[in-house]
């Protein structure tokens, strides 16, 4: 059986990103302050620990569009270039990514062992697809809040990370809108001033 797992740094109010997008915002308005426990380089030991969770390595991933970048309807350059996602020319999966789309595009191949492979025909698909390639080695949700929702509600996660930072967005994207029930036990927690982090596991 293949260790599903997902991990989200959200706002007290349950955003896992600030609404409107852009290439400027990646995160939306406000987003990035969600993420401040981990950019640079974490100095705090709880911090640290939530580092060790999120980058441990993985045999294949899943995400949404929105979190791959910008692009909204068919696929077409932005500023002149095509687009081939938000992390260089070596993003730090090296693996196997499954991105959710509804337009259909070639794989592509980026340096240190991730290609991105565009899936058009659903969750179910995409995440099925993870699974083969994994291999047994586990499979990332790594989002953003749509695909986590559809994980969740499909029932395939097994662990859920949850980094709460002291900040209140406002708008976005919500985690758990349309998910009914929860399902998870916390096994871990730690924090620091940048925010409290909740490791769970599906309850038995």
């Amino acid at each position: 059986m293949t260790d599903t797992t997902c991990h989200l740094s959200l706002s007290l109010d349950g955003y896992v990103a600030g609404p409107d997008q852009s290439l400027a915002d990646p995160l939306g308005r406000g987003g990035v302050e969600l993420h401040r426990w981990h950019l640079g380089e974490p100095d705090h030991d709880a911090d640290r620990t939530a580092v060790g969770w999120l980058m441990r390595p993985r045999g294949a991933y899943v995400m949404g569009r929105n979190m791959f970048g910008p692009v909204r309807g068919e696929w077409a350059p932005v500023d002149g270039v095509d687009w081939t996602g938000w992390w260089g020319e070596e993003p730090p999966y090296h693996a196997p990514v499954f991105v959710l789309t509804h337009h259909p595009r070639d794989p592509v191949e980026k340096a240190g062992g991730t290609t991105f492979h565009f899936v058009t025909d659903g969750f179910d698909a995409a995440y099925a697809a993870a699974v083969e390639a994994a291999d047994g080695r586990g499979v990332d949700i790594a989002g953003g809040a749509s695909t986590a929702r559809q994980a969740l509600r499909a029932g395939v996660v097994d662990e859920l990370t949850l980094d709460v930072a002291p900040v209140l967005l406002g708008g976005g994207e919500r985690l758990f809108d349309g998910v009914e029930t929860f399902g998870f036990t916390p096994v871990e927690v730690v924090t620091s001033p940048r925010s409290t982090h909740v490791r769970y596991r599906r309850a038995s």
